[in-house]
């Protein structure tokens, strides 16, 4: 009997999946794959992703928290402080804010991801059709959209809120939540729609976009198919951050007096009704605040974990 070759030795020891070549081949590397593998050994991602799903579980089910009602009131408990009947207190009309501030989880956040959902449509599909057709369309596009950027954000929200839901009008929850998510949404488009334009103009230079081309793909396939998957991750990123901006700035409309109103029921409607009452009742104004707070860094901290992940200069 012949003795063993090297090859075999290596078969016999490893398998056949030690020998480049042979066997199964490797699993096929991507862009979300390696950038799964950088997130899963980042703290900080697992820190922001077990609050956010803590933040969505109280949007969601709010009674795994609270069994109380948000708008129950007992005046003659006005302003009164934590305690073991209370954690957070009552606020102003004598309702518990602890169920007020798990309540208002879900107005915040829907306006937040809303609007985010259509700033991501708005502006994604106007930067797509700036980059991939140029020339006019380009121009005419960036134009309108610099016209936006000219305007201040909180100046142009008091004069869009003021003119569709002036403060003396009682519009009902729906309505105005879906007012204050479209004005978010057309004042913060443009800044989008760059990113996208910048992502879609790097990627429809590449070779396989070229060959695409040259194959005779039409201009929906090469967008769909080559074009937007492959630049997504600026987009993603920016995405998440934004969630966090949003409801910042419901909260901050809603201060001002020109956003949510009741009887919807947020973390900016709670700080807003309670700013006058910082010395006798700081509890009713800090724990929403608090929230809030702790909201936008979740989704700030998961965007900046993200973007470090999928850009390669930063890792």
């Amino acid at each position: 009997m012949s003795e063993p070759t090297a090859m075999q030795d290596l078969l016999n020891a490893e398998g056949p999946a030690a020998v480049p070549g042979l066997g199964r081949p490797d699993r096929a590397r991507s862009l979300w794959r390696d950038t799964w593998d950088i997130l899963r050994h980042r703290k900080i991602f697992w820190v922001s992703l077990v609050m956010l799903v803590a933040f969505l579980l109280m949007a969601a089910f709010p009674t795994l928290f609270t069994h109380k009602n948000p708008e129950y009131a007992t005046l003659a408990k006005s302003m009164e402080g934590p305690s073991a009947e209370a954690w957070f207190g009552y606020d102003l009309q004598g309702r518990d804010v602890f169920a007020r501030t798990i309540y208002g989880a879900r107005t915040s956040i829907i306006v937040g991801v809303l609007a985010t959902l259509l700033t991501v449509l708005l502006g994604g599909v106007a930067g797509v059709l700036a980059a991939y057709y140029s020339r006019w369309l380009d121009s005419v596009l960036s134009r309108v959209g610099e016209m936006f950027l000219g305007v201040p954000y909180v100046l142009g929200a008091i004069i869009i809120l003021g003119t569709i839901a002036p403060a003396q009008s009682s519009p009902d929850k729906v309505t105005i939540m879906a007012v204050v998510i479209v004005v978010l949404a057309v004042l913060g488009w443009p800044i989008l729609m760059r990113i996208a334009r910048s992502a879609v103009i790097q990627a429809k230079h590449q070779d396989y976009v070229q060959a695409a081309r040259a194959l005779g793909a039409g201009p929906a396939r090469i967008i769909f198919r080559h074009i937007l998957p492959n630049s997504l991750a600026p987009i993603l990123v920016y995405s998440t951050i934004t969630i966090g901006s949003y409801i910042g700035a419901e909260a901050t409309l809603s201060l001002l007096g020109i956003g949510l109103r009741a009887p919807v029921i947020s973390w900016g409607i709670a700080i807003a009704d309670h700013t006058s009452y910082i010395r006798t009742g700081a509890h009713a104004l800090f724990f929403p605040a608090a929230f809030l707070s702790l909201c936008v860094l979740t989704f700030v901290m998961l965007g900046e974990a993200v973007r470090d992940a999928l850009d390669p200069k930063l890792r």
